[in-house]
């Protein structure tokens, strides 16, 4: 495991053409890969237009077998660059049976793992349980040539039990594919106070593990094809947090960005020798926490 690791960032704006996309996609990955990065992440979801807007099953088009035709793009990117690249792609596991993936390709282009999408959200404009079934792989850090990636996906961000669980698992860094936005209706105070609970939840994670945190969100609108909703504007801000939740490096709120941040794997030992927080929990007295609510 590499003790430091330079982490390519890629914040795109996103458009309906899936091989414009890609070709748009490889050329920020390269750029990354010529300023040294070692780990190259991507955005949820990122060879498409964010189709959960609305529920038609012609969307299920856009899913791919794993491995398969999407898969052997990015293994060849990964693989020409020598980097270890993060995607996130739409999973045909079965006819009827969908994922929100997360694939992590090695250096060689090898595929080093992949993770599925475990909380699945349904709320106006995120109408994700109609395309994707909840992941089955578990919590389960990808180990890589940089180190062990613990790959979390958008909504599971706000789950400490899904950081923890990536921590206790020997994850070296968390990172989150995420596409998040404002619905246009929201005022200006509202929509500062989501944007803010966002970074500090995933800030949190940070610092109740002593893990860097990488979160990687899409900018820019994408309209609603129903007319329901006037569309979301994503509103990026792609971070990084070492593992006192400070922030390393963040991006524009508005503008595709990409960035490149030092990124220290050997900090969080030292960080969980002076806030020991694993030496101190009860692990004695948290069996309530595997039932829905309380007593009830």
């Amino acid at each position: 495991m590499k003790k430091e690791i330079q982490v390519g960032i890629v914040q795109l704006a996103i458009d309906a053409d899936v091989q414009h996309n890609r070709a748009r996609l490889a050329q920020q990955i390269e750029h990354c890969a010529a300023q040294g990065a070692q780990l190259v992440v991507l955005q949820e979801l990122h060879d498409s237009l964010y189709f959960c807007q609305t529920e038609h099953t012609e969307m299920f088009d856009y899913a791919h077998p794993i491995p398969g035709e999407a898969t052997e793009f990015y293994a060849a990117v990964a693989k020409r660059l020598h980097i270890v690249l993060l995607t996130s792609l739409f999973e045909k596991r079965a006819p009827g049976l969908y994922h929100n993936t997360a694939v992590v390709f090695d250096s060689d282009g090898s595929i080093a793992g992949k993770y599925r999408k475990m909380h699945i959200p349904d709320d106006p404009a995120y109408y994700e349980k109609f395309y994707f079934t909840p992941g089955d792989l578990g919590f389960q850090p990808i180990e890589t040539s940089v180190g062990k990636l613990g790959v979390l996906v958008c909504w599971d961000q706000w789950y400490p039990e899904a950081a923890r669980l990536m921590a206790m698992n020997g994850a070296d860094l968390l990172i989150y594919p995420t596409a998040i936005g404002w619905e246009s209706s929201d005022s200006a105070e509202e929509k500062e106070r989501q944007r803010s609970a966002w970074q500090i939840a995933q800030r949190a994670h940070a610092v109740s593990n002593g893990l860097p945190v990488i979160a990687i969100n899409r900018v820019g609108v994408e309209a609603d094809p129903s007319g329901a909703t006037k569309g979301i504007r994503f509103w990026g801000t792609s971070f990084v947090a070492g593992p006192q939740g400070e922030i390393l490096a963040q991006a524009s709120d508005s503008e595709e960005e990409t960035m490149i941040v030092s990124v220290s794997l050997e900090r969080s030992e030292q960080v969980r020798r002076i806030w020991p927080f694993f030496r101190d929990r009860r692990i004695d007295a948290y069996g309530d926490i595997v039932k829905r609510y309380g007593n009830n």
